[in-house]
């Protein structure tokens, strides 16, 4: 096995702070409950109104201090979900984006990144904050193999998230060598359909509703699309990745990067996926009873 361990990267940042600050000190007071194949390498999300926001519209209104002293306390990397991929020049000179991102970029350890779709927003990163890492977003939708070894090549990621459809692709993914395997990071528990065509448009809408145009929710023409989502029919796709596809085939190819996605899912959902992902199953109760009984989270 080349990598023998598995770094999570987990939502919500911000969305999901108080749940972190009680989970992080489970996670590293009874580590005997977690997997030992396993860490939690970085949180990932943004705050609420940021116009440089993509992906799924953060709601987290969080001090960026006091998500940043819990990260650095535990040694985890803190991401921006900046993805939003219509930019334009006039967008770069936001107040609140720069100033959330000086503050990510004093701390290098752990050092912080952003997840960045726009290539116009990357390089005024690059240039104005270059202590920062950077992500290239799920939110391209990278669907051809070629387009998607491309921007693995590329020097100026540290890591790429495929689409969900690229991630059983094995005799292609096969054909990277360990460099490009060490960047590539797998979004796991994607439910949108896998023969989805409007993804992108998807995405698209999202970064509108970010830089606040007035515009109508985005409806999904799939069949089941009005069940939202649902963990257990995740399972189910395509292009899932579950604990054993981990350990028995990503690891051993050299992969070792997996993203969970779910930052407007809810905490109650969210200690779902850490149950199933970095949890033993005898020790799930115990999880459950620890954040269950806490009286000063409220799950949702």
């Amino acid at each position: 096995m080349k990598n023998q361990v598995a770094h999570f990267h987990l939502p919500g940042l911000f969305e999901f702070y108080e749940f972190y600050r009680m989970f992080l000190p489970l996670f590293r007071e009874h580590r005997d409950y977690f997997y030992d194949w396993c860490d939690i390498s970085s949180i990932y999300g943004a705050p609420a109104d940021c116009i440089w926001g993509g992906g799924r519209v953060g709601f987290g209104d969080n001090d960026t201090r006091d998500v940043l002293s819990l990260t650095r306390k535990y040694g985890i990397s803190a991401r921006l979900t900046f993805s939003n991929s219509l930019l334009k020049p006039e967008h770069l000179s936001d107040t609140k984006c720069n100033r959330i991102c000086a503050l990510f970029s004093q701390y290098a350890d752990p050092k912080n990144g952003v997840i960045v779709h726009s290539d116009l927003l990357l390089d005024y990163l690059r240039t104005n904050y270059p202590d920062l890492y950077f992500v290239s977003s799920t939110t391209k939708v990278l669907t051809d193999f070629e387009d998607f070894r491309r921007e693995v090549r590329r020097s100026e990621f540290c890591y790429v998230v495929p689409d969900f459809r690229l991630n059983h692709a094995f005799s292609r993914l096969n054909t990277l060598n360990d460099a490009e395997k060490s960047k590539v990071e797998f979004l796991c528990n994607e439910c949108c359909d896998f023969g989805c065509t409007e993804r992108r448009i998807c995405y698209e809408n999202v970064s509108r509703k970010a830089l606040g145009e007035d515009v109508a929710d985005h409806v999904c023409s799939a069949p089941d699309h009005s069940d939202g989502y649902r963990f257990s029919k995740a399972m189910k796709n395509p292009g899932f990745i579950g604990i054993h596809d981990i350990r028995e085939k990503y690891l051993p190819m050299g992969f070792s990067e997996f993203k969970i996605e779910g930052r407007s899912l809810g905490s109650a959902v969210l200690l779902e996926f850490l149950l199933y992902y970095l949890t033993k199953p005898e020790c799930q109760l115990p999880v459950r009873e620890a954040i269950y009984l806490n009286s000063s989270l409220d799950l949702f």
